[in-house]
């Protein structure tokens, strides 16, 4: 068997282009790129690498991804010595004994410098998001970036790994696409983005990938219909008689029909009369938002300051801050007499101006680059800061500010933020 190899060796060799046969010669050190694959286990990549030391090559590029436990290295490396010939024997032998599949591709100077030149290309991060994702989802998503004219540089998994039981499968799945170059026309590509996304029942975010996207340390949530399930001015009008009548203006405001301040002072005059202890039973049962424990909880682990920035009630505001040791609310405070709502507010009216402009201020207060922010909200007068954070996401929002920002979760829950910011499920997993 060994004579057998070594003659297909020396076959193989004899058939290598003219300057692996001819480097001893004297011809220019050669750049050649490895690709290897087969099944992966300790040792592989160490064993390939420590014969490229021995040679002493340089490594120009190196890349490796495991998929079911099958290994797929890139190695670009030069030979430095005049021997690229002795260093594809060696690499053929070894990969024989390893039992992995090894392919040796040459590559020009001008090829190099190329590639080399692409450096400065802009870099795109794409990650979407759904309860589960089939292949015509990725096809449509990758077809969209072919189109720009884009190249992928690579893919990842966020999520765990899919068990095939159904019932087993956890109820989200997130995949991320690395892509470089400038789309052909940015504006269609959202639009198609946004089209495919609601054909398929998927969420797709589209982010430049500069250095500030995984050093976000600043995140402000809109509070009602956000981490809650629920508008509470909509839950106090139920108890004070008024609920159809509230709904309608809370709903109208949302979208962005009438102003927020004016919506504000007409709700809250019909909740006259109502006793306060209402509050607190409407406190302890709020329905919060799918995925909130499992972010505040992360969030916090990794450093975030928290903010709550709601048109809502500073009561229910400050009942989630106990809950999670979230940093700032603000919010909205009703006037209480004599143990009684009397329809008013005290102060000024946190609406969409006033949620910016607290963005700002807590960003400077943290010393925090405007750019490490990110803002969720679900309603109109969340959008002013969506549109001014670094990371502006449209939670379950309503079409007019699903169409407007920049970034949206509409099939999973809060925990989906997550991966906008790169995280991925093993890693949480392994430190939580």
């Amino acid at each position: 068997m060994n004579f057998c190899l070594s003659g297909c060796l020396n076959l193989y060799i004899t058939c290598l282009p003219l300057p692996y046969k001819t480097k001893n010669m004297g011809q220019k050190d050669e750049i050649i790129l490895l690709n290897i694959n087969g099944a992966d286990r300790p040792g592989v990549t160490a064993a390939l690498t420590e014969i490229l030391a021995k040679n002493n090559a340089a490594i120009l590029d190196i890349g490796q991804a495991d998929i079911h436990n099958n290994l797929s290295l890139g190695i670009l490396f030069q030979s430095c010595e005049g021997n690229s010939g002795d260093i594809l024997k060696e690499l053929l032998f070894k990969s024989y004994e390893l039992d992995v599949n090894i392919r040796f591709n040459p590559i020009t100077e001008q090829e190099y410098r190329k590639w080399v030149d692409m450096q400065g290309k802009n870099r795109y991060i794409i990650t979407i998001l759904g309860r589960k994702l089939t292949a015509r989802q990725i096809a449509g998503v990758t077809r969209i970036v072919a189109d720009q004219g884009m190249n992928i540089d690579d893919i990842k998994r966020l999520t765990g790994r899919i068990p095939l039981d159904e019932d087993a499968r956890t109820p989200k799945a997130s995949v991320e696409f690395s892509v470089r170059g400038t789309p052909c026309d940015k504006e269609l590509m959202k639009a198609e983005f946004m089209k495919l996304s609601s054909e398929q029942v998927m969420d797709i975010s589209f982010q430049e990938d500069s250095m500030y996207r995984r050093m976000r340390r600043l995140i402000c949530f809109d509070m009602d219909s956000t981490l809650i399930e629920t508008e509470v001015i909509d839950e106090l009008a139920v108890r004070a008689g008024v609920g159809d009548q509230v709904k309608a203006i809370t709903e109208s405001a949302m979208r962005g029909e009438i102003d927020f301040s004016e919506s504000f002072a007409q709700r809250c005059a019909l909740l006259k009369g109502l006793d306060v202890s209402v509050m607190q039973e409407i406190a302890e049962n709020l329905p919060i938002t799918e995925g909130v424990d499992r972010l505040m909880r992360i969030l916090k682990k990794v450093g975030f300051k928290i903010a709550i920035l709601s048109g809502g009630f500073t009561y229910f505001g400050n009942y989630l801050k106990q809950k999670y040791n979230i940093d700032y609310v603000y919010a909205n405070e009703l006037e209480v007499e004599d143990g009684k709502l009397t329809g008013r507010y005290v102060g000024d009216i946190v609406d969409g101006k006033r949620k910016a402009e607290l963005l700002r201020l807590i960003a400077q207060v943290e010393n925090v680059d405007i750019r490490q922010t990110v803002a969720v909200g679900d309603g109109a007068n969340d959008l002013p800061m969506i549109s001014i954070a670094g990371l502006g996401i449209a939670f379950h929002a309503k079409p007019k500010v699903k169409e407007t920002a920049k970034q949206s979760i509409s099939t999973i829950g809060l925990d989906g933020i997550l991966y906008f910011l790169g995280y991925k499920d093993s890693y949480l997993d392994e430190q939580m």
